[in-house]
Parts: C-alpha cells; sequence; structure tokens
C-alpha cells in the first residue's frame, strides 16, 4: 500500500500506466511469439533447400568424386553432411511432423538444366535417378536432434547403397534482434506515459480546484465563487458548489443579523434597569444590582461576538506577528499592572502573515487574559515558521487542567470547577471564540499541560 498514491490524479495516472504497461507487454509477447514462428520457418525452409542441393549432388555426382562435391556445397552454420555405409538417423527421436513436411525429401529430383541448354527429352536411366517416395524406412530415415536445440538428423540411402547423413542444427530464434526494437519501444512507453500523466493531471484538475475553494469557503464565508466552466460532470459539481456558499453566506447573514436584533433589543431593558437601579435608596443592593447589570451586558456582549463570527468578515491583510504579540503583551501590562513581571514575549522582532489583525488581535488577548486569571502568569513565545506553519504559545503557571477536559473547554460556556479559580468570572467563550478565530486562518488552537506545571496554549497559523 506504500505504492499506491493518495491523490486522485496519482491513482489515475499508476491505474493507467500499469495497463499500459499490461498492453504492451502482451503486444510484445504476441510480436516476438510471431517473430519465432517467422524465424524457425525461415531456417527451416532454408535448411531443408540446402539439404535438397546435397542429395540432388549426392545422387547426381559420381561416387569417386561424391565426397569432394558433397564438400564443395555452401552449408548454412550448424550443418554438416559426410557419407556413410550406415545410416545415423536410425532409432532416434521423432521429428514434428511440421518439419517433415518442410524437407519434402520425396520433391527431391534430377536438378535443371544448365542455363541455354534445352531439358533433355527422355529421362535419365534409372541408376541416376533418385527415387524416395517409398516408405521411409529402406530408402530415407529422419530424427530429431537430442537436447533442447531445434534440428533433424536425416539419413538419405544413394543409389549405390552408401548414406549420406545430414545433421542440421537450426539456429534459436532472436526476437529482439532488431537494432530499432528496444529505441521504438522506450520512445513509445515514454510518449503514452507522458500522454497519459497530462491527460490526468489536466481531467482532475477541476478536482484540485474544487478542493482549494472548499478549503477557501471554510476560511473565508465570502471567498470567490467557482468559474463554472468545463465538462458538464465539473460544471454541475461547480454550479452546486457555488450554491451551497451563497445558501451559507444568506444563513450566516441572516443569524448575524437576527442577533444584532436581540442585542440591540437585550440592551435597552438593561439600561432602562440601570437607571431605576440608581434610584434606590439601599446602597448595598444597587451596588450588587447594577454588578448584575454589568455581567448581564458583558454576558451578553461575548454572546454576540461569538455568535457574529466577526473573523468571516473582517479583510485579510499583512499582519507583523511578532508587533500584535508585543502590543497585547502590553496592553494586559497596562490593564494589571501588578502582574507586569509575570507578562513576558519572547521570539523574533518582527514576522509577517496575512491575516485578519483585529480578530487576532483578539484571540491571542483571550488566550492571555486566560493565561493571566488561571494561571497567574502570561509568557507569549513565537517560533519561526516550520513545515509551513507558525507557532505561538502562551504558558502559565496555573495547575494545569485534566486531559480528559482538553478539548471541553473549548465549547461554549463551558467551565472547569475543579482545576481552575471559579471566582474569577468569565463567561467560556473566551477559547471558544479563539479557536473559531484561528480555524478561520487555516490554524487552530490546542493545549497542554507543561512537564514543569502549568498550562501551554499553542495557536498555529499557514506560513
Amino acid at each position: 500500500m506504500r505504492l499506491w498514491p493518495s491523490s486522485l490524479a496519482g491513482r489515475t495516472a499508476l491505474v493507467l500506466l500499469v495497463g499500459l504497461i499490461v498492453v504492451q507487454v502482451a503486444g510484445l509477447t504476441i510480436h516476438a511469439l510471431d517473430r519465432v514462428d517467422i524465424q524457425n520457418l525461415a531456417a527451416a525452409r532454408l535448411s531443408a533447400e540446402r539439404v535438397r542441393a546435397l542429395i540432388r549432388t549426392a545422387v547426381f555426382s559420381p561416387p569417386a568424386s561424391r565426397e569432394s562435391a558433397v564438400d564443395d556445397i555452401d552449408l548454412p552454420p550448424g550443418m554438416t553432411a559426410e557419407l556413410s555405409d550406415v545410416p545415423e538417423a536410425r532409432g532416434g527421436p521423432p521429428l514434428p511432423p511440421p518439419m517433415r513436411e518442410l524437407l519434402r525429401i520425396g520433391a527431391a529430383g534430377p536438378p535443371p538444366p544448365p542455363r541455354g541448354q534445352a531439358a533433355p527429352s527422355s529421362p535419365p536411366p534409372a541408376h541416376r535417378r533418385m527415387q524416395l517416395r517409398p516408405r521411409e524406412g529402406r530408402d530415407y530415415f529422419i530424427s530429431g536432434l537430442e537436447g533442447r536445440r531445434p534440428g533433424y538428423l536425416l539419413s538419405v540411402r544413394l543409389p549405390d547403397g552408401a548414406w549420406l547423413n545430414v545433421h542440421a542444427a537450426l539456429p534459436p530464434p532472436r526476437p529482439w534482434h532488431s537494432p530499432t526494437f528496444l529505441i521504438a519501444f522506450i520512445l513509445m512507453t515514454v510518449a503514452a506515459a507522458g500522454l497519459t500523466l497530462w491527460a490526468v493531471r489536466r481531467l482532475t484538475r477541476p478536482v484540485r480546484l474544487l478542493a482549494d475553494a472548499a478549503e477557501r469557503l471554510g476560511r473565508d464565508v465570502n471567498a470567490a465563487p467557482l468559474p463554472e466552466t468545463g465538462p458538464s460532470e465539473v460544471a454541475t459539481a461547480a454550479a452546486a458548489f457555488n450554491t451551497m456558499a451563497s445558501r451559507i453566506r444568506r444563513f450566516v447573514q441572516d443569524r448575524t443579523e437576527m442577533l444584532a436584533a436581540i442585542g440591540h433589543d437585550l440592551r435597552t431593558p438593561i439600561t432602562r434597569l440601570r437607571l431605576r437601579a440608581e434610584f434606590m435608596d439601599d446602597d448595598e443592593q444597587r451596588a450588587k444590582m447594577l454588578a448584575d447589570l454589568a455581567e448581564m451586558e458583558k454576558m451578553i456582549g461575548a454572546t454576540l461576538a461569538f455568535a457574529r463570527d466577526e473573523a468571516a468578515t473582517e479583510p485579510a491583510t499583512p499582519v507583523d506577528l511578532a508587533g500584535l504579540a508585543r502590543t497585547v503583551v502590553d496592553e494586559a501590562a497596562d490593564a494589571a499592572p501588578e502582574a507586569t513581571e509575570k507578562l513576558s514575549y519572547d521570539g523574533p522582532s518582527h514576522l509577517t502573515v496575512r491575516a485578519r489583525p483585529v480578530a487576532l488581535k483578539r484571540a491571542l488577548a483571550n488566550l492571555v487574559g486566560n493565561a493571566l486569571a488561571y494561571g497567574g502568569a502570561a509568557r507569549v513565545r513565537l517560533v519561526p515558521p516550520s513545515n509551513g506553519q507558525i507557532r505561538l504559545m502562551v504558558e502559565d503557571d496555573g495547575p494545569g487542567i485534566p486531559a480528559a477536559d482538553m478539548e471541553r473547554v473549548f465549547q461554549p460556556f463551558q467551565r472547569l470547577e475543579g482545576s481552575r479559580n471559579r471566582e474569577t468570572g468569565g463567561t467560556g467563550l473566551g477559547l471558544p471564540i479563539a479557536r473559531n478565530i484561528l480555524r478561520a486562518h487555516g490554524g487552530d488552537v490546542t493545549l497542554a499541560n507543561r512537564p514543569a506545571g502549568g498550562l501551554v496554549a499553542t495557536m498555529t497559523l499557514p506560513a
């Protein structure tokens, strides 16, 4: 499975290339088998022609000069001929029928007349005629050669009773002997592979664009729509995606307008209650009521800010993340002078990223505020880009939180009762707001307990 690509383009290209290789191998195998058959047929025909020439020469040569005449014949490699008193082919392995038919021993007859002379009107004497048509076993014997090399052994009885023994070893087939075959195969394979890769990348490009558009929509609900062009299936998918994005934008807009109206309507009775509380004679009750109204107004503001998800509407611009972190630390020190020594920044002096500055500042301020409120310190550390990510960590000196509650604290209105100080107040929306903002930027927020004690909140952003 390690060789199986993860992308659609890689898998499609791999399947097509494997299919191409299988087709090429099958075609080359058929070509090689046909070439072997043709080579065997050509070699057998050449061998048969030389055998018939040997037989004619031996038959029509006088016995005294027969041996020299046989030796003077130009034989192909692997073929030898000799005269003997006994047949050597007797009792050998049988020869395949196609080879026997190709040799056509019975067709050997008198040689043609010399050029310029007419053919004799009467047949040659009987002792000069070769009649091999009688049954095998008396006039000739044929057998195959021992071993793997193809060939045969032929013994022919001459008119005077001598035997002509011919050893013919056929040359082995060479299906890949063509000098241009390998070059043509490589060129065909490279051209087909290149065309396959180009076609796959071009055909899967709309899928990649759709994935990129879905990722942009997750970061920015107002991202530009996809072009509805290309093949009908791609255009239909792009139109469906644009319709879905439009419905999401309309839903977010309707929710924002509804919450804005609710916030406006709630602030009016809260203001009236605050005015009525000012006219109370009991100072203690008046102070408690005003504190409750202030807490209620703060909770309404935080809830509306969380529901509006302002990070989705603010435009992204280049931001100096290092300067933003120092500003948040300085503002926290101004708001809590007694905690100045417990606030610090460590990291590069400048680091520019593309982000929504107001939303990102709010997320970092929430993490710093939580670290001060629950951990008694806030040390901000910025790590330069690594593996395409930027890390911004906020460490505190508090007791930490149980591992089972690491994700629960990111749910809205969730506050821990045992490991954190509940008397510090809060609405339980600081961490959810920070995570929403970071995820809208393509990053995230995670929590982890430090080995030396305390908690570290790690913000990640794409570099």
